[in-house]
C-alpha cells in the first residue's frame, strides 16, 4: 500500500516538471514447451523542455510495468542539451547503428520538420524550429539513441568561443 502512495506521489511531482511520451510499444512472444509467453517492450522519452531528455526501453510482463520501467531509465540516462533561442546552435549527424539522423538549425517560424521519433524527442527537449532527416535505418529505437547522440554532442558556441581565448561578435 505505502508503495503505491510513494508512486502516485512520486508521479503527480514528475508531471509538473518532466513531460512523457511513449514513441512505440512491441509485444514480444517467448516460445516454451507449453506454448508462447507474452512480454512488452516500451520505448519512452521523458524531457522537461528546457534542455533536459532522456530515453529509455522498458521490458516486462505487463504493458503497464514496461512503461514505468522505460519512464524510469529515461530519467535516470537524462542529457542536457545546449539550445540557441528556439533552435539548435548547429548542424550535427547522430549515429547509432545503422542509423543516421541529420539535425539542421532553422529559422524562427519554421516548426519542427522531423520524423514521429525524432519530433517526439526534439519536441521534449524544448526545440520549436529544426529540420531533420532520417537516414539509414528507420528502426524506431536505433534512430532515437542516433538522435540523442546528435543532440550529446551539440556544442554551446559562448563555451567554444570562451575555450579558445576569443571574443563571440
Amino acid at each position: 500500500m505505502s508503495k503505491q502512495t510513494q508512486n502516485s506521489t512520486g508521479t503527480k511531482k514528475d508531471k509538473g516538471e518532466l513531460e512523457e511520451r511513449l514513441i512505440r510499444v512491441r509485444r514480444v512472444f517467448t516460445v516454451v514447451k507449453g506454448g508462447r509467453r507474452i512480454g512488452f517492450n516500451a520505448l519512452v522519452v521523458v524531457g522537461n523542455r528546457k534542455g533536459g531528455v532522456g530515453i529509455g526501453l522498458g521490458k516486462a510482463k505487463e504493458l503497464v510495468e514496461a512503461i514505468n520501467k522505460g519512464r524510469t531509465k529515461a530519467e535516470r540516462e537524462m542529457v542536457q542539451i545546449p539550445l540557441k533561442d528556439n533552435t539548435i546552435p548547429h548542424q550535427v549527424v547522430g549515429e547509432y547503428g545503422a542509423a543516421r539522423v541529420l539535425l539542421k538549425p532553422a529559422s524562427s517560424g519554421t516548426g519542427a520538420v522531423a520524423g514521429e521519433t525524432v519530433r517526439a524527442i526534439t519536441e521534449l527537449v524544448g526545440i520549436r524550429d529544426i529540420v531533420t532527416k532520417s537516414l539509414g535505418s528507420n528502426n524506431p529505437l536505433n534512430v532515437a539513441k542516433a538522435t540523442l547522440q546528435g543532440l550529446s554532442t551539440l556544442k554551446d558556441p559562448s563555451k567554444v568561443f570562451q575555450s579558445r581565448g576569443k571574443a563571440m561578435k
